[in-house]
């Protein structure tokens, strides 16, 4: 847990730093017209803390973020920088849960059967397509979806995000169908190369084959046997791409005009609320860390030699 923090802490001052060598200074921003009034700039400057030296900024920043709970607010508006992750995180988080486990859903009985029938047709049709897939890029893929989806077959509208708390489970699937379709995608294809790859080299191992010659069916095999160790590299990459789609979603979530945390931090940044960016880049990598520590945990549940390792 110390390590957690540690890592944290690093991402926070890293975070600070560099929004510190960003052009524009917010001063400007605020104060508009009024920015080449050396009295009102240093007022200004005087009541943000920006006159002192960076180091002391980055200590109150810090005291502010610890002891207040208080990850800084916007410049302009005013508006905690909470209040706009309460606004912006639903979209995200429904996106992001939906995604992974819809693409795990696909992808590991894809896996399995590929796996189960290496070189064959089958196999490489899943193998090409794969690949295929992984080659297509969102910012393609999302408007041949929309011209498709949106607007010669009319299913689904083509942006916007219907909250479920207003317009219902319906339209909130609805409206979050192509951006789901665009990440799906990728990381099906992605999961099922991985795991196919992992899945053939573990069916060659002694225990598979002591298995198979005990009479155990294929199924039982494949599920009890082949998947669990198989699923290292999966449970890795899994992990990983909660962090990334949590603020990684950037290109889908403006080109759908969908209003998660990815198109919040877009707008900040060129709105130049380097407060609110360093508020959302920190949740962002405290979420990254903590869903890697439970990966590690995981770690050990799939395979008690690693969890007896590191007794």
């Amino acid at each position: 847990m110390a390590k957690l923090l540690v890592v944290v802490l690093i991402v926070s001052f890293l975070t600070f730093m560099l929004t510190k060598l960003l052009p524009g200074s917010p001063v400007n921003l605020i104060l508009g017209s009024e920015a080449g009034n050396p009295a009102a700039r240093a007022a200004l400057e005087d009541r943000l803390g920006l006159n002192l030296p960076v180091w002391q900024q980055y200590l109150n920043y810090l005291h502010v973020l610890i002891f207040e709970q208080d990850p800084g607010y916007s410049y302009l508006q005013e508006i905690p920088t909470t209040t706009y992750l309460s606004q912006r995180l639903p979209a995200t988080i429904e996106l992001m849960f939906l995604a992974q486990f819809l693409s795990l859903a696909i992808a590991i009985p894809t896996a399995l059967y590929s796996a189960y029938k290496a070189n064959s047709a089958a196999d490489k049709l899943i193998t090409t397509s794969s690949f295929g897939l992984i080659s297509v890029p969102a910012f393609a893929l999302a408007p041949f979806l929309v011209f498709v989806f949106a607007i010669q077959l009319a299913w689904v509208p083509s942006g916007g995000y219907a909250r479920i708390t207003e317009e219902g489970l319906v339209e909130n699937l609805r409206s979050i169908a192509l951006p789901l379709l665009v990440l799906i995608t990728g990381l099906t294809a992605v999961y099922t190369r991985l795991l196919r790859s992992d899945l053939i080299a573990t069916l060659q191992e002694d225990f598979v084959l002591m298995a198979r010659s005990k009479g155990l069916t294929t199924r039982h095999i494949l599920l009890r046997h082949a998947l669990r160790p198989s699923s290292f590299s999966l449970l890795t990459v899994f992990a990983l791409n909660f962090g990334t789609l949590i603020g990684g979603s950037i290109i889908v979530e403006v080109f759908f005009s969908t209003p998660g945390v990815g198109s919040l931090l877009i707008e900040q940044i060129f709105k130049r609320e380097y407060l609110v960016v360093q508020g959302i880049v920190l949740v962002i990598a405290t979420f990254f860390v903590v869903i890697n520590f439970i990966t590690d945990i995981l770690y050990g549940v799939l395979d008690p030699r690693v969890r007896r390792a590191g007794v």
